[in-house]
């Protein structure tokens, strides 16, 4: 393994564990629906990851860092998407709140739907223009132009789906572990309650952003 390879990688993992959008729908969704929820959430958004790559390779992210009305409609459905997502977590607090029995409510745990996981998760990063404008900027620093950007692109996008899979599946297994401590009626609200509301200022800065 090469030195820029090397650099590549302890640059993805930094980046990877830092808090973020991705890190806190999946750690949303572990305590929702136990680490298969957290698991294929954080599925969804690492293969988010080679759309990106994808795009960045074709010139797809050019055209839109090009186009003030794409870059607008993909900056807006991703901040949409984000604040839906944050009023959905208001809502279960809201229903938390109202419901007569706390020692039954703490002790449920929402089923877990793989397809509705998957796609909370994909959507999250793939309409997160952030990311496109990262993936633009950091993947040609490790392109060689005498082969193919394609290939290449994909290949630096596995890197950083391994890395974060692992991250990612490990921060659900945490949320398991303190399940007990999450499910405590007054802090499970007020768990549900700050997440969803960074859910909601993080779609609101993404949307007036210029």
């Amino acid at each position: 393994m090469d030195h820029q390879l090397w650099t590549y990688i302890i640059a993805i993992t930094l980046l990877t564990l830092t808090p973020g959008v991705d890190t806190l729908v999946v750690v949303r969704n572990a305590s929702r629906g136990g680490w298969g929820d957290g698991a294929v959430t954080s599925l969804g958004v690492c293969s988010g990851l080679f759309v990106h790559a994808t795009a960045s390779a074709i010139g797809i992210s050019i055209i839109l860092l090009q186009s003030a009305l794409a870059f607008s409609l993909l900056k807006f459905a991703g901040a949409g998407y984000l604040i839906w997502l944050g009023f959905s977590s208001l809502r279960k607090t809201i229903a938390r709140k109202s419901h007569a029995s706390n020692e039954i409510l703490a002790s449920k745990t929402e089923s877990f739907h793989l397809h509705r996981s998957f796609r909370e998760g994909f959507l999250s990063n793939v309409l997160n223009p952030k990311t496109i404008i990262f993936y633009m900027a950091f993947l040609p620093q490790f392109i060689d132009p005498s082969h193919s950007a394609l290939h290449q692109s994909l290949q630096l996008a596995g890197f950083h789906f391994a890395i974060a899979m692992v991250w990612q599946c490990l921060l659900a297994l945490l949320v398991i572990k303190a399940k007990d401590w999450l499910n405590n009626s007054k802090i499970g609200v007020f768990f549900e309650w700050l997440s969803g509301s960074i859910l909601i200022l993080l779609g609101l800065k993404l949307a007036i952003n210029r």
